[in-house]
């Protein structure tokens, strides 16, 4: 077959079967990107004789005699101009969509949620990116708004994700999985598998170590319980993988999967808290290990306390709200699914890795493969989305026990199938929330009620349940509170690690409380919180009485309440016409520890290079979170130089001792201030060598009196410095959704008609960056409110693994949504600074639902609040 790909002609045998992306992919187009292999992301687009299409659904032989252009080839100004507005956070829908709104006609740019309805992102909420079309422009080298470091990769395609690379002699791994919920696994003949060309290796349970560990990463294993094998005999939830098939090409692996005969004992499944937790109800895990805290009621996390005497506040309220809901399952979506290719070099075993914590993924593969750590290099590229999800360890480990088995490489990459009926969800919730006050407002009694549904595994399980409930009680002053929360196992799909670790959920239950308990006495919702929130000297009381290493370094939740409400009041958007349409407002808030509890640790290597640039060494995974522009950032202002005098290398074991990982927002708040830290010595070290404590840093040198002595002049081997940090003390940060919505009666559509979110980042240092965040999160939070839900049936399955099937938002599902940052400057993180990456998801969901309650007097309890069930609960009330 013949084709010319950009601009250059290229003769190529397809494989029967394949589609243009996997081709174009084979010719070294890494900028075409696999999201869904359906048609549905728009991440694969490229241009075959200057029009727009998903490669993942031409046929490679349609392509004989035609004129491809994808991103690496496409010289058009839209690159810059993405460039220009730092259109991107991840950056691996990034390509397909330049690809697209390069063919945007005039007309076509007036409409963009139909021009670009094929093109999905799921970091930005799609702001930054009208704004490229748009041409209008953000980035600036002036102090605050320094481009991202990746900027022109990502835009022209050569920003290299887990995948973009060649490796000689590559093996390819797919997966059986399990049919049934709950089964055993009584024997599996490998014979036919075996017998197929290209099959190298069939594994299962019988070959991979016995050991005991858990998915989830964290800095101190014990924290989570030891409930997994490599691959088990017993098969807990649908999708679970049973079998590993190793081949030359996928295709083999595949052929080999489809004919391996498993013989099952189906076993009784349970798919429900209540159920899991009835007497007589199967235990789905009888290992022996004391992290499980009741495994016969199938209990996996428990969080109790009291604090005061709730029942005798209660007694004694004015007014009392009862609120109970049911949060729902949804799925991270990064548009990246779970990869990693692993490889032996010499003794080395080498994983390149879609992750967030290279470093325990590393630890964790030393212990189950019996190996040194020294011995183990784990890195990340560009990552394509985490939010929590790549926390895991989920695909490493059966590729790092392939490749140290095999002693050749292997590569598996998740199907976008899989990622829905085999990784991790966020956890659903049932959760009642009970509030009380005085005639005068003054919150008296708050209380918690929650079962978790913790899937199959517990992974992050118990620690969610440890969040979810803290922060979302002790974010109010009160005399009374009382936790009492369980999560539980069951045989459907994991829950794990999601943006905001529990509280999304809590909160929908508690800030719907509180809105009421204001309603009812009559008092407006912003008035009320500000009686009754926490303040600087207030003990932190929430899930326990008191967090010793959590401090006030800055606060600014006054500040976001009154932004809030002041730009909710400017709303001027027209209300839709007609008697159906009821408009309403409502508002929630919320806090969040600016470090997860448990220890967190990370390391910075810096140093002056021969050459007068700067070599910045930190373990901080890029994954849309911005941390590799606040690194160079906060060096740089130290420094007195540039950013761009500051040469980056991450995520890589090798590159520093440790970094617990990119999650909780720690990217800023741990990992630069490491980075902070070390600056600050390589300054002191920089005016010891020129033998001036009095001398100016500058970009071009170190001046002293009225010579400058460039950076190159000054560099000798001994100015470099290591630096630690260990995320201790802990802030805090708050977040305050404000909206204005319609709701239409007759049919459920739900229209925003102004979104507002308020956030106390304490210092801001990259204002477009922390923007983009914070969009970003409250477009994560619309989807999970409005549309997306994970859906499993009577037997266990996921019934909508897919994007066509699973709604995350799109262009024309989000609304514009106005950011406001407080004034504040913390004493704790670096250069005053606090996360933004994680918090403005969780008082999102609340906001509408109080709104919704304002504009109808109805209480919506069970998201997403699609127009069909808005409808349905109207006529039910």
């Amino acid at each position: 077959m013949h084709l010319t790909i950009n601009n250059s002609p290229h003769s190529c045998t397809p494989a029967a079967g394949q589609c243009l992306r996997s081709l174009l992919r084979d010719q070294g187009c890494y900028g075409v990107k696999k999201g869904c292999d359906a048609g549905d992301c728009g991440a694969c687009t490229v241009l075959i004789d200057g029009t727009p299409v998903h490669s993942c659904l031409v046929p490679a032989w349609q392509a004989e005699g035609r004129a491809i252009t994808t991103i690496e080839g496409l010289d058009h100004p839209m690159a810059q101009a993405f460039m220009d507005a730092q259109g991107f956070q991840c950056g691996f829908c990034t390509g397909g969509m330049i690809v697209t709104a390069s063919t945007l006609t005039q007309a076509q740019r007036t409409d963009l949620p139909r021009a670009m309805k094929g093109n999905l992102c799921r970091c930005t909420g799609y702001r930054a990116q009208a704004d490229a079309i748009a041409g209008i422009a953000h980035v600036d080298q002036a102090p605050g708004q320094a481009a991202a470091p990746d900027a022109h990769a990502v835009t022209h395609g050569t920003a290299p994700f887990t995948l973009d690379v060649a490796i000689p002699g590559l093996l390819h791994m797919r997966l059986l999985r399990s049919p049934h919920a709950h089964a055993r696994l009584v024997a599996i003949d490998r014979t036919a598998a075996l017998a197929i060309p290209g099959v190298v290796a069939v594994f299962t349970h019988q070959d991979v170590p016995a050991h005991l560990y858990s998915t989830a990463r964290h800095e101190h294993a014990s924290i989570d319980p030891d409930d997994t094998r490599l691959m088990d005999d017993t098969a807990r939830h649908v999708g679970q993988r049973m079998a590993a098939i190793v081949a030359e090409t996928v295709a083999a692996a595949e052929a080999g999967v489809a004919v391996l005969a498993p013989e099952w004992q189906p076993l009784p499944a349970i798919l429900t808290p209540a159920a899991a937790m009835a007497p007589g109800a199967p235990v789905l895990h009888d290992k022996h290990t004391s992290r499980i805290p009741d495994p016969a009621r199938n209990i996996v996390g428990r969080v109790q306390g009291t604090h005061g005497d709730p029942a005798a506040a209660f007694a004694a309220a004015a007014a009392t709200a009862d609120i109970t809901v049911d949060v729902q399952r949804i799925q991270h979506a990064a548009l990246e699914t779970h990869a990693a290719i692993a490889w032996m070099d010499g003794r080395r075993l080498v994983i390149r890795s879609s992750t967030q914590v290279p470093f325990l993924v590393r630890d964790t593969l030393a212990t189950l493969l019996g190996i040194a750590p020294g011995d183990i290099r784990v890195y990340a590229a560009r990552v394509g989305g985490g939010f929590g999800g790549k926390q895991e360890m989920l695909v490493e480990d059966i590729v790092g026990f392939a490749a140290h088995s095999l002693g050749r490489a292997v590569q598996l990459e998740l199907t976008r199938e899989e990622q829905f009926q085999a990784t991790t969800t966020r956890h659903p919730m049932q959760v009642r929330a009970r509030a009380a006050a005085s005639a005068d407002g003054t919150l008296t009694a708050l209380t918690l009620h929650v079962v978790s549904d913790a899937g199959a595994y517990g992974n992050h399980s118990a620690c969610v349940l440890e969040n979810a409930c803290g922060p979302a009680l002790a974010q109010y002053r009160c005399a009374a509170k009382s936790v009492d929360a369980t999560a539980v196992y069951t045989n459907t799909v994991p829950a794990g690690a999601f943006r905001g670790y529990g509280l999304s959920q809590t909160l929908f239950a508690v800030e719907q409380a509180i809105d009421q308990l204001a309603r009812d006495l009559g008092q407006d919702p912003f008035a009320f919180r500000r009686r009754n929130m926490i303040r600087p000297g207030d003990a932190l009381i929430g899930a326990h009485a008191g967090q010793s290493d959590i401090e006030f370094g800055s606060y600014g939740l006054d500040q976001c309440l009154d932004l809030a409400e002041a730009a909710l009041a400017q709303d001027n958007a027209p209300a839709p016409d007609g008697p159906e349409w009821r408009v309403g407002t409502g508002m929630a808030m919320t806090m969040i520890d600016t470090v997860p509890p448990g220890g967190h640790r990370a390391e910075s290597r810096l140093s002056l290079a021969p050459d007068g640039q700067f070599d910045l060494h930190v373990g901080t995974v890029e994954f849309g979170n911005g941390t590799s522009t606040v690194h160079r950032q906060v060096a740089a202002e130290i420094l007195g130089i540039t950013p761009g005098a500051i040469r980056l290398h991450r995520a890589d074991t090798d590159a520093v001792s440790h970094d617990t990982g990119a999650y909780g927002s720690t990217g800023v708040v741990v990992a630069a201030r490491a980075t902070e830290l070390a600056a600050r010595a390589l300054r002191t070290k920089i005016l010891a060598a020129v033998d001036d404590p009095a001398a100016q840093l500058t970009p071009q040198g170190v001046r002293t009196g009225e010579t400058l002595h460039p950076w190159a002049s000054v560099a000798a081997p001994g100015l470099a410095v290591v630096r630690r940090a260990d995320g201790s003390p802990r802030s805090l940060a708050f977040n305050v959704h404000a909206i204005r919505l319609a709701v239409n009666t007759g049919t459920g559509e739900i229209r925003t008609l102004r979104s507002v979110h308020a956030a106390d980042a304490g210092r801001v240092l990259n204002p477009m960056q922390c923007r983009g965040q914070v969009e970003g999160g409250v477009a994560q939070a619309i989807g999970a409110a409005l549309h997306e839900i994970v859906r499993i049936d009577d037997h266990g399955r996921v019934t909508n693994p897919a994007f066509r099937t699973y709604h995350i938002p799109s262009w024309a599902d989000v609304p514009h949504t106005e950011v406001l940052f407080a004034d504040t400057h913390d004493t704790i993180g670096p250069l005053g600074a606090k996360p933004m990456s994680e918090s403005p998801f969780n008082p999102v969901g609340a906001a509408i639902a109080n709104a919704l309650y304002d504009a109808t007097g109805v209480r919506f309890t069970a998201p997403p609040f699609t127009a069909d069930r808005v409808w349905e609960h109207l006529n039910d009330r």
